[in-house]
């Protein structure tokens, strides 16, 4: 039965996240975490595939506008010619039209928008199949999952033949390792007592809880001041212990030099990484900020742009470790290309999950990962916070600090309708109560 895509709707989602400091570090205040909504409709009655991309405000209209724009790019093709090469559609929709390729090429709003689209498709894709989207992957064969990806840019590092290959050297223990991660689940850190915003009270509740919870893994939001960064690291070192792996967030505020000179004060504290130490621009800065402060791992991603930025990346011996954004690459597409690039280059990929939906998104990543692709769980550890999954119909599972494997058909990121209604932004329940104080 032919499935077609009659028409795309979108909605500007956001939640008043500023008013309680939650998402709270030294670049973003006081965010509102939000979302651009898409919807992809069809002819058959209650098919439908939903993505979003993530903002965390002001702006996330923009995407809403870019979003419309992209619409026609897959209004009135059916899901049958998408998934016969979605490759060459991913290759359609990211420069298929030469104006709206001028807004980006595949970066900013309009890659933002690319990804809301995409995955979409994607979640369609995988209820049509009845299957959760990281399973979907994995029951692929190595020439069905490449035939999915444009390899534009990237084949002097990898090309088709070489990921084919690479998937078929995991192939073997799928099996195995798919049955491992049902019983145990795919292993993953908090961010939740360390957001700059919180009290000392809070923070030393929340991580308190954190190790009640069995997290073996906990971030610190720092970067606002040193002297306070030094005092808040003590604190978490008191309530976790050291036999529980820390990690530090600067979310991109420092330059190099002064990376450098920071985390060489903050070494005392045996952090595992410091994450976006400075510009996420800046390769080459990332990989003097690596051989200067090592054994202190470097990890980057969540505003890397596209393929090509993280094939520079890998490249330069720029990261230790490879956190890439399902909702700012451009689409899954995108994500499975940096995934068999990290692969190669040996690199652990630990994506992004601070967000509004992101947490659902990559534990499909991380999970398709560990199974088909990597085989490793060495140094990899799934972004967890505590925010908004109850918006979900399949919000993530966590038990004893692990990931366990969505079962619902799709990509997870389905919104209730109740959500859709009461947070739209400006005239949704939540905000107009909010506009009245």
């Amino acid at each position: 039965m032919s499935i077609r895509i009659t028409h795309l709707s979108v909605r500007d989602l956001r939640f008043p996240t500023s008013l309680s400091l939650d998402g709270s570090d030294a670049m973003n205040s006081a965010p509102d975490y939000s979302a651009s909504y898409v919807v992809l409709h069809t002819d058959v009655p209650a098919l439908e595939g939903h993505g979003l991309t993530f903002t965390i405000g002001r702006g996330n209209e923009i995407c809403v506008a870019a979003i419309q724009s992209l619409a026609p790019m897959v209004v009135g093709l059916t899901l049958e010619e998408i998934v016969a090469d979605m490759g060459a559609f991913w290759h359609r929709i990211t420069v298929g039209d030469s104006q709206l390729r001028w807004l980006g090429p595949e970066k900013g709003v309009i890659h933002l928008a690319t990804a809301a689209i995409v995955n979409a498709v994607w979640d369609l894709w995988a209820k049509r199949e009845g299957k959760p989207v990281w399973k979907l992957l994995t029951d692929m064969t190595p020439e069905q999952l490449v035939r999915c990806l444009d390899f534009s840019y990237v084949t002097d590092v990898l090309t088709p033949q070489e990921a084919i290959a690479l998937l078929r050297r995991q192939a073997p223990g799928k099996a195995r390792r798919e049955a491992q991660m049902l019983e145990e689940g795919y292993p993953g850190y908090t961010t939740a007592p360390g957001w700059l915003g919180y009290s000392e009270e809070k923070m030393r509740t929340l991580a308190r809880e954190a190790v009640a919870d069995g997290w073996t893994h906990i971030k610190q939001k720092i970067g606002a001041d040193l002297e306070e960064d030094i005092r808040r690291a003590t604190i978490l070192r008191e309530e976790i212990g050291w036999e529980r792996s820390l990690m530090m967030d600067a979310n991109q505020v420092w330059g190099v030099d002064e990376s450098v000179a920071n985390m060489r004060r903050l070494a005392a504290f045996e952090p595992l990484w410091i994450e976006e130490p400075t510009s996420p621009d800046d390769i080459l800065g990332h990989a003097s900020i690596r051989q200067r402060i090592a054994p202190i791992g470097v990890a980057t991603g969540e505003h890397c742009h596209n393929r090509v930025m993280f094939k520079q990346m890998f490249q330069a011996g720029a990261l230790d470790f490879c956190q890439l954004d399902a909702a700012r690459l451009g689409g899954l597409n995108e994500v499975l290309i940096v995934l068999l690039m990290a692969a190669k280059f040996d690199v652990p990929v630990c994506p992004h999950g601070g967000g509004v939906g992101l947490c659902e998104y990559v534990q499909n990543i991380a999970l398709f990962d560990y199974i088909a692709v990597s085989a490793s769980l060495h140094n990899r550890v799934l972004e967890y916070v505590d925010h908004l999954h109850e918006h979900f119909l399949d919000p993530v599972v966590i038990r004893r600090g692990r990931y366990m494997p969505p079962q619902r058909p799709g990509y997870s990121i389905e919104m209730t309708t109740e959500t859709l209604e009461r947070y739209q932004y400006p005239d949704g329940p939540v905000w107009l109560d909010i506009a009245r104080g």
